[in-house]
């Protein structure tokens, strides 16, 4: 399998899973599992879905890992600003500890999928041995995220499964892509920036969710200008292929899930499809997420 094949299958995979497993952080059973444990509500809602409430969000994702400090939390998100995940960690070790939002998390997470897909959507019971034999050649080093899904236990129903074993996928895929952008010597400030313009986003908008300020950012437009990177707010072609070569890089990481799924691949895709839809049609997930835009800027 070339680069481009192998390009192609990962983006692929990754597009396909994500709105079955990024939707944990917008799930309103996952919300309502953490308000129970005395954290706030959902702020509100975008397009009828509803968003992530800061400090659940960071004590949540972060339980994969343990009862870890919030520098660790910010550390291993990466593109976070930390003055704002420290704190919001803190805050909540005070309200719960990592076990039982973890398993608020996974229940809510669940919880949603089996409300809007049902409890045994046409095909489970075929993607999971196709998604448990992609994880089992994964290697932890210098993955923290990945990592902490390893102490997880597997749910005891089929879409439990497949849920948790996407989710160590995509948490795999991410650590993936932190490794390839700090070995390209660019800072979470810089990357979201990058980002920004690989999606065909204006500069610092998608990019302001990570908590940087005006500062921060101009700062890091600097940098980047310095570089040859960027020039009057659009890639230079430098910047254009130094982006390209961390996704690459990434996709490059997922090797052996694709040459693991094999022939399966297709058909893993044809099944995760129509549930990521459904997801999107039911409010589940936002109804353009990162591998959309990725997708769209790649074909402009």
């Amino acid at each position: 399998m070339d680069s481009r094949e192998l390009s192609t299958k990962a983006r692929a995979l990754g597009g396909a899973l994500e709105p079955v497993i990024g939707q944990v952080y917008f799930s309103p059973e996952c919300h309502a599992n953490y308000v129970a444990l005395g954290f706030e509500p959902s702020p509100g809602d975008m397009n009828g879905v509803a968003l992530p409430q800061s400090v659940a969000y960071f004590t949540s994702r972060g339980s994969l890992m343990g009862q870890v400090p919030g520098e660790v939390v910010a550390a291993a998100f990466a593109v976070f600003n930390p003055q704002v995940v420290i704190p919001a960690v803190t805050a909540g070790w005070q309200i719960t500890d990592a076990a039982t939002i973890c398993a608020a998390r996974r229940n809510g997470a669940i919880g949603q999928l089996e409300r809007i897909l049902g409890a045994k959507p046409g095909g489970v019971n075929r993607a999971r041995p196709i998604l448990e034999r992609a994880v089992s050649v994964l290697r932890p080093e210098g993955r923290p995220l990945f990592a902490g899904t390893l102490s997880q236990t597997i749910p005891g129903t089929d879409l439990g499964a497949v849920w948790h074993f996407g989710d160590m996928l995509r948490e795999y895929r991410g650590d993936s892509h932190t490794a390839a952008w700090i070995s390209a010597g660019l800072d979470a400030t810089e990357i979201g920036l990058l980002t920004e313009l690989f999606w065909g986003l204006p500069l610092k908008s998608y990019s302001r969710t990570r908590a940087w300020s005006e500062d921060d950012y101009s700062a890091a437009i600097d940098r980047l200008q310095g570089r040859g990177l960027i020039s009057d707010g659009a890639f230079t072609q430098l910047g254009r292929e130094l982006r390209e070569q961390v996704e690459v890089r990434t996709d490059e990481q997922m090797r052996a899930v694709i040459n693991r799924i094999g022939d399966d691949f297709d058909h893993l895709i044809a099944m995760l499809t129509p549930w990521s839809q459904f997801v999107r049609n039911f409010k589940g997930y936002p109804g353009s997420g990162p591998h959309e835009l990725a997708e769209a800027a790649a074909k402009s």
